[in-house]
C-alpha cells in the first residue's frame, strides 16, 4: 500500500465502503467512528491525509479538523452529506485541505486523497531540508580551519544575498552540495525550499518532467498533472548537481526557462513563473565541454553568473585531521560506541594520502576505522589499504648527480600534471595558471597523452596522477612515488 488514511465517519456503512473502495485503488485505509478516538490514535501511524465527515455525534467534524491542522500537519479533506457554501466555508476555516459533497464518486475521492498525500510529502520534506540548514547554521557545516576554506567562506558571505545564478565547481565528493545548501541558507530565499536533483542520475525521457512537471494526459501513464522540481523550488533554489550531464537536447528549455523566468509543464499550454534561484554544480570543465560541442555556451554563460570553485581535500592542509575526527565522532555516537581519539600514526598516514575521492572518501575511511577498532583509539590498521600502505617519499635530483637529471619536456609533463592537480582538474583555470590559451595546454595534453602510450624506458606522466612535481627550482626537484598505485608522478 502505497498511501495511508484515517476516515472518520459515525456511519458504519460509509466507512466500510470507502475503506473497500480505496482499498482496490492501492490505499491503505483506517476507520473509527468517533471524533475522540480518531484523535487519540492519531500517533498511532504515519497517517498521509484524513478524511472526515462534518455531522457527527460528541466531536463533529469541525472540531475535528480543527484540532488536526492546529497539532498535526495532515491534510484533511472534509465530506458532508448537506451540501452548501456556509460549510464549504466553515470547512476551509477550520483549515480543510478539500471539501466533497455525498454522494460523491469515490474517484473523486480517490483523486483527492492523492492531491493531499503529495501536499503532506512535500511539507515533510522541506521541513527536513530547514532542519539540516537550522542545524548546520550558515556555512557551519563547511568544517576547515585551512586558508582555502576560509577563502570559501568569505566568497559565500559575498554571494549569498544575490540571487543570480552560481555555478559551483569542484572534484567529485568535495562538499558542493553543502556549499549549495550554505548559499541559500544565507540568501533571500533561505526561507524556501532547497530542492536537488542530480542530472546524472535519472534516465533522459524522465529529466524534463522532473525538472518542468507534466500535465495531466502528457504522456502514457500521465493519469495526473504533477508539479516539477522548478515548481517545488518557487521562492525557494534550485539545486541541479552535476549539470555537465544534462542532455544536450534538454539544454535550450532549461536555458528559456532561466532567460524568461518561466517554464512550461510537459504537455501544457501554460507557462508558469519561476521566482526562485538555481544552483548548478559539475565536476567537469564546462569550458572544454563547450569547445568539444557538448555543452551549450549560451547555457554556460547563463549559469556561470557567479562561481563558486571547491578546494579539493588535498589543498586543505591539515583540515583532514579536523574532518577526520568530526566524522569519527559522529559515526561513533550514531553506533551508539565511545568517541575514540585519533592514533598519531593514523594521523600521520592521513595527512600524507592525496585523497583523491576528498571528503567522501575520508568519510569512509572513518566510518570504517571506527566500526572496526578494538581500543579507545583510531589506528591506522583500520583504514583501507590505499590508505594504510601509501607511502611518499622525496627524492632530491642536484646537478651533483647528472644521472639522475631529467629533460626540459619531463620536467614541463610534471609541473603541468601539478597545476591541474592542484586547481581540481578545472583545465581553464589551468591554463591561466601557466601562462597558456586553453588550445596550446590541450595540444601539450594531447601530447602527452601520445608519448604515454609510446614505447621505452621511462613511462611518461598522466596529467591525471595524483602524485607531481613538488618543486621545480634551481636546487634540483623532489619527486613523489607511491607504490601501491605503482606510478611516478
Amino acid at each position: 500500500m502505497s498511501l495511508t488514511v484515517l476516515v472518520v465517519d459515525d456511519d458504519v456503512r460509509m466507512c466500510e465502503w470507502i475503506a473497500r473502495s480505496l482499498s482496490h485503488r492501492g490505499v491503505a485505509v483506517t476507520w473509527k467512528t468517533d471524533g475522540d478516538e480518531a484523535l487519540a490514535g492519531l500517533d498511532s501511524a504515519a497517517w498521509d491525509c484524513v478524511v472526515t465527515d462534518l455531522k457527527m455525534r460528541g466531536v463533529d467534524g469541525l472540531e475535528l479538523c480543527e484540532r488536526i491542522v492546529r497539532d498535526t500537519d495532515l491534510p484533511v479533506i472534509t465530506i458532508t452529506g448537506f451540501g452548501s457554501m456556509e460549510a464549504a466555508v466553515a470547512a476551509m476555516r477550520a483549515g480543510a485541505y478539500d471539501f466533497l459533497t455525498k454522494p460523491f464518486d469515490i474517484e473523486e475521492l480517490h483523486f483527492a486523497v492523492q492531491r493531499a498525500a503529495q501536499l503532506k510529502r512535500l511539507t515533510d520534506e522541506v521541513r527536513r531540508l530547514r532542519r539540516v540548514v537550522d542545524d548546520e547554521g550558515v556555512c557551519d557545516g563547511i568544517l576547515g580551519e585551512s586558508a582555502a576554506v576560509s577563502r570559501l567562506r568569505r566568497l559565500i558571505a559575498r554571494l549569498a544575498d544575490s540571487d543570480a545564478s552560481v555555478l559551483v565547481s569542484g572534484e567529485s565528493g568535495t562538499g558542493k552540495e553543502l556549499v549549495a545548501r550554505a548559499l541559500h541558507a544565507a540568501g533571500p530565499n533561505h526561507a524556501g525550499a532547497f530542492v536537488p536533483v542530480n542530472c546524472a542520475a535519472m534516465p533522459d525521457a524522465l529529466l524534463e518532467s522532473e525538472l518542468f512537471g507534466h500535465a495531466r494526459g502528457a504522456f502514457t501513464d500521465a493519469r495526473e498533472s504533477r508539479p516539477g522540481l522548478f515548481f517545488l523550488a518557487q521562492r525557494g533554489t534550485l539545486f541541479l548537481d552535476e549539470i555537465g550531464e544534462l542532455p544536450l537536447a534538454l539544454q535550450p528549455k532549461l536555458l528559456r526557462a532561466l532567460q524568461e523566468r518561466r517554464f512550461r509543464p510537459v504537455g501544457s499550454d501554460r507557462e508558469i513563473p519561476f521566482e526562485g534561484r538555481l544552483i548548478a554544480a559539475t565536476n567537469r570543465d564546462l569550458a572544454a565541454e563547450v569547445e568539444k560541442g557538448r555543452f551549450r555556451e549560451d547555457l554556460f554563460f547563463r549559469i556561470n553568473v557567479l562561481e563558486v570553485e571547491v578546494p579539493p581535500l588535498r589543498a586543505r592542509g591539515s583540515d583532514v585531521l579536523l574532518l577526520a575526527q568530526n566524522f569519527a565522532d559522529r559515526i561513533a555516537d550514531r553506533a551508539g560506541r565511545p568517541r575514540l581519539q585519533m592514533a598519531p600514526a593514523a594521523a600521520e598516514r592521513l595527512l600524507s594520502y592525496p585523497w583523491p575521492g576528498n571528503v567522501r572518501e575520508l568519510q569512509n575511511c572513518m566510518e570504517r576505522a571506527v566500526l572496526l577498532s578494538t581500543s579507545d583509539r583510531i589506528h591506522a590498521e583500520g583504514f583501507p589499504d590505499a590508505i594504510r600502505l601509501y607511502q611518499r617519499s622525496h627524492v632530491l635530483v642536484t646537478a651533483t648527480d647528472p644521472s639522475e637529471l631529467v629533460s626540459l619536456d619531463e620536467v614541463e609533463s610534471r609541473y603541468i600534471a601539478r597545476v591541474i592537480e592542484a586547481v581540481g582538474g578545472n583545465k581553464a583555470r589551468a591554463a591561466r595558471i601557466l601562462g597558456l590559451d586553453r588550445k596550446t595546454l590541450y595540444r601539450k595534453l594531447e601530447r602527452l597523452k601520445s608519448e604515454e602510450g609510446a614505447p621505452g624506458p621511462r613511462r611518461p606522466v598522466d596529467p591525471r596522477d595524483r602524485g607531481s612535481l613538488d618543486r621545480v627550482g634551481s636546487g634540483g626537484a623532489h619527486l613523489d612515488r607511491n607504490p601501491v598505485h605503482d606510478r611516478v608522478s
